[in-house]
């Protein structure tokens, strides 16, 4: 059983270190140079050349042809393939994929669509990486990474709103009215289309901040044992309030906070503060 997923996912080096997941990158451009997102530009220097530009940065799903080349390849040592990715309602990655399997009959391809990205996401990938690496079949690893979608929920807030405005996530006319209000809104992604959702709005990234944990307090009884991961885009104090404030509320199993790739960030812009999180006793038992 062999692992494939995207560049939408986020999870921390240690997370990935001993899997075999094949990532097929989404490319960003900035200033009119292209990069494989996570293998041409990592995090930091991405969020430097942001800092760095008054220009936007544009991204592109990976083509059919990409995915056709990796899958031919792999199925050269194992045709079976579980394919995993980006929210369909906010990429046409898996569209490509599915595209591109169409040309490699000799491969075995289940195609799995997490309706999410990031670290909540990152789960999903990783969960189904380490039940290939224990022997499972693919109904074991269907079943894990289902269970997990389910009760996995990622979200996030913005110290701007110009790059999803940009990128057309959010609709322009909201966008603009929140951008001059400088409204800071908390964002999550919805299970059934797996599309962005507001969850609220502040008028500080300290009250979004705030703001996060009540949400999470409205499906959690304070006292509840979670699983967190904090991600961001270049700001690590406003994640350290964050850490702070939930540890205030629950007993807190935090795998390592992690940065917010290049994919992901040039639709999200530097500020962001977010995480993905999961009832622990509801999370299944992964090898």
């Amino acid at each position: 059983m062999q692992i494939v997923s995207d560049s939408g996912l986020d999870l921390s080096p240690g997370q990935l270190e001993g899997l075999n997941i094949h990532i097929v990158p989404l490319s960003v451009t900035i200033d009119g140079k292209s990069y494989r997102s996570g293998i041409d530009l990592q995090s930091e220097e991405f969020y430097q050349l942001l800092e760095a530009t008054d220009n936007f940065p544009n991204t592109s799903q990976p083509s059919a042809g990409d995915f056709a080349a990796l899958y031919q390849k792999l199925a050269e040592d194992d045709p079976e393939i579980l394919s995993i990715h980006i929210s369909s309602g906010l990429s046409g990655t898996i569209q490509s994929a599915q595209t591109g399997a169409k040309l490699v009959p000799q491969a075995r391809i289940t195609f799995f669509d997490t309706k999410t990205l990031s670290c909540p996401m990152g789960w999903q990938v990783e969960a189904a990486a380490r039940g290939a690496k224990a022997g499972w079949t693919l109904d074991q690893i269907l079943a894990a990474v289902e269970r997990i979608r389910t009760i996995t929920d990622g979200m996030f807030t913005l110290s701007t709103l110009k790059y999803l405005i940009h990128g057309g996530r959010i609709s322009h006319l909201k966008g603009l009215i929140a951008s001059l209000l400088s409204i800071k809104p908390v964002i999550g992604v919805e299970k059934t289309g797996g599309t962005y959702v507001s969850l609220g709005q502040e008028i500080t990234l300290k009250r979004a901040l705030h703001k996060i944990v009540a949400v999470i307090e409205g499906q959690y009884p304070p006292g509840t044992p979670m699983r967190f991961q904090l991600l961001h885009g270049n700001n690590p104090a406003a994640v350290e309030i964050l850490h702070d404030r939930l540890l205030e509320l629950f007993p807190c199993t935090f795998l390592p906070t992690t940065a917010v790739g290049p994919a992901l960030g040039a639709h999200t812009g530097p500020g962001l503060v977010g995480l993905a999180l999961a009832p622990a006793a509801a999370f299944p038992n992964i090898p």
